[in-house]
């Protein structure tokens, strides 16, 4: 379970901003000897230059954040023509591919996590540790937001919300809270959010901050995330040539039950191999250096067959 109130203030160009499992993720590309690789959440480019220094591949880059989008081409412009970056989500992958003309790739990267550039913006709403709008779009062309959610969404519909995407046993109880303060006034702010789940629902001792799962819930319902998610992992195994590998970075188990039983049907299926073992982790030096690696799993599946 992530937890916003435990990231750390760091802006995308700040030596504390790191990517995940760096050395795991270019290791694993690296032994494929990519031409074309894809990084379907390219964030901030972290990922992606470390793949382009270690390799000489040709690097196309998605995000649904147009402000990462912008950090990311400013951090690889070095790199020239080697990267071409698309403001699009990674359900649309198989699209974007034959639009560039490019039928397979060699590898495909994507890692789910949320970027400390977004996190740390309250202005962006994700976060209940910064007062800001209920906002939570990561493409902010689209017009749902958290708040519409927050105030019209009806309270059956809040429970299923916050019990599915945030697995959460308190849910009856959080939703009933939201449903009696909108009726004195529209919820406006992450800070009322946060207050009204603080009453509703006690912090036990050591325990996570209540907020924590309604705000993810709320999260993944405004962006669709499980939905994306689920297309990207039906099409894009498809897209990769023999010996190319998918690599998934997953940061709670509904993200990482999907990139697990998905790999599974593909290794049972044929043409894929699956790597015995559990999912990698981050060693106790990069969660030492690095908090919110913390709860990352790195799963991956190689495609055998033409």
């Amino acid at each position: 379970m992530e937890d916003p109130s435990e990231q750390t203030a760091v802006s995308a160009t700040s030596p504390q901003h790191v990517a995940v499992m760096v050395a795991e993720v270019a290791g694993l590309v690296r032994a494929c000897n990519p031409m074309i690789v894809v990084d379907a959440t390219i964030g901030t480019g972290g990922h992606a230059e470390a793949l382009l220094e270690a390799t000489g591949c040709q690097l196309i880059g998605l995000d649904r954040d147009a402000q990462a989008l912008r950090v990311a081409a400013a951090r690889l412009d070095r790199f020239g023509a080697r990267v071409a970056l698309f403001h699009r989500d990674f359900a649309d992958l198989t699209e974007i591919l034959e639009a560039n003309g490019t039928p397979c790739v060699n590898a495909i990267l994507a890692d789910l996590g949320m970027s400390s550039l977004a996190l740390d913006d309250a202005q962006r709403g994700f976060s209940f540790a910064r007062e800001g709008p209920l906002d939570m779009r990561m493409d902010q062309r689209q017009t749902l937001r958290a708040g519409d959610l927050v105030n019209e969404e009806s309270e059956a519909g809040l429970i299923r919300i916050i019990q599915d995407y945030g697995e959460d046993r308190e849910a009856r109880r959080i939703a009933r809270a939201i449903v009696d303060a909108r009726r004195q006034h529209p919820i406006a702010t992450t800070a009322e959010l946060r207050a009204i789940i603080r009453r509703a629902v006690h912090r036990r001792s050591g325990g996570i901050d209540p907020a924590t799962r309604t705000f993810q819930a709320l999260r993944i319902a405004v962006n669709h995330e499980l939905e994306s998610l689920g297309r990207m992992l039906h099409d894009a195994p498809a897209r990769l040539a023999k010996g190319g590998r998918m690599v998934v970075i997953a940061y709670h188990s509904l993200e990482d039950r999907p990139v697990k039983q998905r790999f599974r049907e593909l290794a049972a299926q044929g043409g894929f191999v699956l790597p015995r073992g559990k999912a990698l982790r981050p060693s106790m030096a990069e969660i030492a250096h690095n908090r919110r690696a913390r709860s990352a799993r790195l799963r991956w599946i190689e495609k055998t067959a033409g």
